[in-house]
């Protein structure tokens, strides 16, 4: 039997936060009481925090209660996007393009760990998604992953590769089904 111990404090190699411990600490409070809270049901006051802590967002877009974003510094969201109570775990860049939506209990992973190290190295990559890709209720998106113009990723699925423009994928891992029409 193979008896490899694993190290308690993994490596996270050249990882930077990219904000003050202060920004931080205020981060996680704002974070507990208004967004997973679900207090706070106005789009517009979750849209103004996020702006706050440095997030990039355009025009009319609408955020619902009980999002998770744990690095707002580090996510740009397009003009008129809908972000349900997703869940972004963007240890690095989340690019989200215009009219995109991002539905309930959807998962955008950008961080990951070397499981072939015992030092259990932490991997980051952006996620890329252009205008008006859709991903499904419950689906998931890998690190370092580019979602094409249009995509969909259907409910449930996971993508642990990039998405090719007006295509729709479906399952685990998510293979293209078919070409999405829009009329």
């Amino acid at each position: 039997m193979n008896k490899t111990q694993l190290y308690k404090n993994f490596n996270t190699g050249d990882f930077k936060i990219g904000a003050s411990l202060l920004k931080q600490f205020l981060w996680y409070f704002t974070d507990v009481f208004f967004f997973k809270s679900r207090l706070i049901p106005s789009s517009s006051v979750l849209v103004f925090l996020l702006r706050l802590y440095g997030a990039k967002i355009g025009k009319e877009v609408r955020i619902k209660p009980g999002i998770h974003i744990k690095y707002p510094w580090k996510l740009i969201i397009g003009d008129y996007s809908w972000l349900a109570d997703c869940y972004i775990e963007n240890l690095d860049l989340v690019r989200i393009g215009a009219n995109c939506c991002i539905s309930q209990n959807a998962m955008l992973m950008t961080g990951n760990h070397n499981y072939a190290k015992t030092s259990f190295d932490l991997i980051t990559k952006p996620i890329l998604i252009e205008d008006g890709v859709w991903i499904g209720a419950e689906a998931k998106v890998a690190p370092g992953l580019h979602l094409f113009s249009h995509a969909v990723l259907s409910m449930g699925s996971v993508a642990t590769n990039d998405l090719e423009a007006y295509s729709i994928y479906q399952g685990n891992p998510a293979i293209k089904t078919r070409k999405r029409e829009i009329h």
